[in-house]
C-alpha cells in the first residue's frame, strides 16, 4: 500500500511538473534519421525534445555506434536516468564487445545515479539466436561483472516477447521485461489492450511476485495492416492512450515503443511499418501528434 501510495504521488508530481503528455518511458536509438551514428550534442538535442514526455530512456547497445557514451554524457548533471542494452544474436564476440564498453564506461559514469538497469539481449530468444538457457548464463555473467566493479545493486534483466519469457528467464533476471505488440498479432484495435494486459497478467502469475515492466509495446501509425490489425494516426493515438491510462492505473511501469519515427529502420526490416512507431516525426524534432496525447479520465 505504501508503495502504490509513493507511485501515485510521483504519477501526481510528475503531470504537474513537466506537462500532460507524461510517459513512465522511452526507447530511443540515437542513430541519426539517415542512421549515421550520433554525438554528444545531437543527443543533448534529442533529450531537449523528449523531455516534455519524460526522465527515462531505453537504448539497445552501449557499443554499436558507441552510443552508451554520448547518451551517458548529455545526461550527466540532468535528472535522466537509462536502461543500458547490450546486444545478443548468435555470436557471442557481438555480446562480449557490448559487456567490455559497458565495464570501460563505468570507470567514467556514475552509473548509481544514472542507469537505472542493464538489460542483456532483445527478442534473441524469440530470434531463436540463444536458447533461455544460454542468455540465462549471460545474465549471470553480467550480474557478476558489475558486482565486481562495486555495482551489484544495479538491477540486470532481459527483454523477450511475452511467449519466450521462459522459466529460465524469469528465475534469472531481477525483473521481468516483457514486449507486447498486439498488432503483430493482428488483433483489432478494438481488443488490442485486453490482449497486452491479459500477457501481462500471464507473466505476472508466471514471475510470483518479481516486478513485471512492460520493455516494448505500441502501434504503428503508418505502413500495411496485419490481419485486423490497421495502422493510422487514429489507430496508434487509441492504442497508445489506452494503453498509457491503464497502466497508470494499475501501476505497471513501461516503456513505450518507440520515441521517434525511424527512417532508417524501415530499410533494415521487410516490414513497412517499421519506421513508423515513434511519438515524434522522423526529423526529431516534429510530435506526431497534437497535445494532449492522451487523456486519463
Amino acid at each position: 500500500m505504501k508503495f502504490a501510495y509513493h507511485i501515485a504521488l510521483f504519477a501526481t508530481f510528475a503531470s504537474t511538473a513537466l506537462g500532460a503528455s507524461q510517459f513512465f518511458g522511452l526507447n530511443y536509438n540515437p542513430k541519426r534519421p539517415d542512421g549515421s551514428c550520433p554525438n554528444v550534442y545531437q543527443v543533448q538535442a534529442d533529450l531537449k525534445v523528449l523531455r516534455p514526455y519524460t526522465n527515462r530512456l531505453r537504448i539497445y547497445s552501449v557499443h554499436d555506434c558507441n552510443q552508451g557514451e554520448p547518451v551517458l554524457r548529455a545526461m550527466e548533471n540532468t535528472d535522466w536516468k537509462v536502461e543500458l542494452g547490450l546486444w545478443v544474436n548468435k555470436n557471442d564476440a557481438v555480446f562480449e564487445a557490448d559487456k567490455k564498453e559497458l565495464l570501460r564506461l563505468t570507470q567514467y559514469f556514475n552509473f548509481a545515479k544514472q542507469v537505472s538497469a542493464v538489460v542483456v539481449g532483445s527478442e534473441a530468444v524469440y530470434r531463436k539466436e540463444q536458447t533461455a538457457e544460454q542468455l540465462a548464463a549471460k545474465i549471470r555473467n553480467v550480474k557478476q561483472a558489475l558486482a565486481n566493479v562495486g555495482l551489484a545493486r544495479i538491477p540486470v534483466t532481459t527483454s523477450e516477447t511475452w511467449p519466450t519469457y521462459y522459466q529460465a528467464l524469469i528465475n534469472e533476471v531481477d525483473f521481468v521485461n516483457m514486449h507486447g505488440f498486439p498488432f503483430w498479432e493482428g488483433v483489432s484495435i478494438d481488443k488490442a489492450n485486453d490482449k497486452m494486459f491479459q500477457h501481462i497478467y500471464d507473466l505476472q502469475a508466471a514471475a510470483k511476485g518479481k516486478k513485471v515492466v512492460v520493455g516494448e509495446t505500441g502501434w504503428p501509425s503508418a505502413g500495411d495492416h496485419y490481419g485486423a490489425a490497421e495502422t493510422g494516426m487514429h489507430n496508434a493515438q487509441r492504442y497508445l492512450q489506452q494503453f498509457v491510462c491503464r497502466a497508470a492505473r494499475e501501476n505497471i511501469e513501461y516503456y513505450y515503443f518507440n520515441s521517434f519515427d525511424q527512417s532508417w529502420a524501415s530499410t533494415n526490416n521487410a516490414s513497412n511499418v517499421e519506421g513508423h512507431w515513434g511519438i515524434v516525426k522522423s526529423d526529431y524534432v516534429t510530435p506526431k501528434f497534437a497535445e494532449p496525447i492522451y487523456s486519463c479520465n
